[in-house]
């Protein structure tokens, strides 16, 4: 069973994403300021760390900062939840170490998918070999194959489907999909997702039909 910790001083939100973890089966501590955050980092390491931007006694971004020059925490995983929906805001977070991050308001599925998808990646992101069916991702040589028999892909089509191999049956937004293989914010515009989508069926083959589509929300490997 997972430990995470929530780093958030807003009474309420504390308490719907303590009440939202612990009925989806997650230990949580819940902390209101950096300080005690810190503290008890040091009795117990959690499996995540969802993190508020905006603290009574130091930003999340310089809280990131700090965990990532630590060799302690530096693979720590972490969700920023912030109240700032700028597109710079966002990737500043992201260029700091984060992993992820929620817009608020937000909603109990969207926290528990997020939290699940990222658990999910660490979990997996020292596994060398991925295996969906006939499809085969070996990451140290950086190769694909399909029934044995290696599939030329780009650079953002290799990683398109090592994010959906990584995540199996696990649906993922094209704003997932945008901020973790293009690294940037999604705005609304599919088709950079949707042709990268296309392109990697095809090369695929008929094992390409094992992505697929769901309407109105994203893509996912089965």
């Amino acid at each position: 069973m997972a430990l995470i910790y929530i780093v958030e001083d807003d009474e309420n939100i504390r308490e719907i994403e303590t009440i939202a973890l612990k009925n989806s089966n997650y230990m949580v501590c819940a902390f209101e300021k950096a300080t005690t955050f810190y503290k008890k980092l040091e009795d117990i390491m959690p499996d995540l760390v969802l993190l508020d931007v905006m603290l009574p006694d130091e930003s999340g971004y310089d809280i990131v900062r700090k965990l990532r020059k630590n060799p302690a925490t530096k693979k720590l995983p972490i969700i920023m939840v912030t109240a700032k929906t700028a597109e710079m805001d966002m990737i500043k977070g992201l260029d700091e170490g984060a992993d992820d991050y929620i817009k608020k308001p937000f909603s109990i599925m969207e926290l528990i998918t997020r939290v699940k998808a990222l658990l999910r990646r660490t979990e997996t992101e020292d596994v060398k070999i991925l295996q969906v069916e006939n499809i085969t991702l070996d990451h140290e040589r950086h190769m694909v194959f399909v029934d044995d028999k290696p599939v030329e892909l780009t650079f953002k089509e290799y990683e398109l489907l090592r994010l959906l191999m990584t995540n199996p049956s696990v649906v993922l937004s094209r704003e997932v999909i945008m901020r973790h293989v293009w690294g940037t914010e999604f705005e609304g515009e599919s088709r950079t997702v949707d042709m990268h989508i296309k392109t990697l069926r095809q090369k695929l083959g008929e094992a390409g039909s094992k992505i697929r589509t769901v309407r109105n929300v994203g893509y996912v490997i089965e």
